[in-house]
């Protein structure tokens, strides 16, 4: 386990979508939306004394775009990684929730029994995500000292969350990740603290 440090979790803002029916994003490649660029700007706000060196994000514009919002003018380091992006949704990726229940119920109803180890065709389970998001954050951790920031998504900071605080994937949906939300995470030898999940700086739409 890493020195005493914080751990500032974000979920980038608000994306751009062309109706407000709930659909599988996962990786598809979608840039914020004027209510995005909001909150992200709220998150820099509420963050603007936290002494952060580096940002860390995942390689989508999405998560890119907070997270040159939150370095702002001030010279803190931006690094993409792409082991930092959404769970891969294969075959689903872009499809409305109402269309898969509708043409491949079984599916539907398989994966909702079994949220954290069912595998979408051609895309990954959360297990999968977890592993190669996890292994980042060590990676991270082992490589910087001091606070630092990441700029995930909502299911990437489900995974981690859920690991930090030994919770099974099961349950990852009990922890909510509004869009351009905040959590911050005390690491120590001791262990993990969660301070705050999903505290929403800007709420507007």
């Amino acid at each position: 386990m890493a020195e005493n440090r914080l751990i500032f979790l974000v979920r980038h803002g608000k994306i751009e979508l062309e109706d407000e029916q709930r659909r599988y994003i996962g990786q598809l490649d979608l840039p914020l939306n004027e209510a995005g660029v909001r909150q992200a700007r709220g998150l820099q706000k509420r963050l603007a004394g936290a002494n952060i060196g580096t940002i860390f994000c995942s390689d989508l514009i999405r998560s890119r775009q907070t997270a040159a919002i939150l370095a702002g003018d001030k010279g803190i380091a931006v690094i993409p990684r792409k082991e930092l992006r959404e769970i891969d949704l294969g075959r689903w990726e872009g499809c409305k929730f109402a269309e898969i229940a509708r043409h491949f119920p079984n599916e539907f109803k398989a994966r909702g029994a079994d949220i954290g180890y069912y595998r979408v065709p051609g895309g990954e389970s959360f297990a999968d995500c977890s592993r190669r998001v996890v292994a980042a954050f060590h990676d991270i951790l082992t490589a910087t000292e001091g606070p630092i920031l990441l700029v995930g998504h909502a299911g990437v900071n489900r995974v981690l969350l859920c690991y930090m605080l030994g919770i099974p994937l099961a349950n990852l949906f009990r922890i909510s990740q509004d869009y351009g939300c905040l959590n911050m995470i005390q690491c120590s030898s001791y262990g993990y603290q969660v301070k705050l999940v999903n505290y929403c700086a800007f709420t507007g739409r």
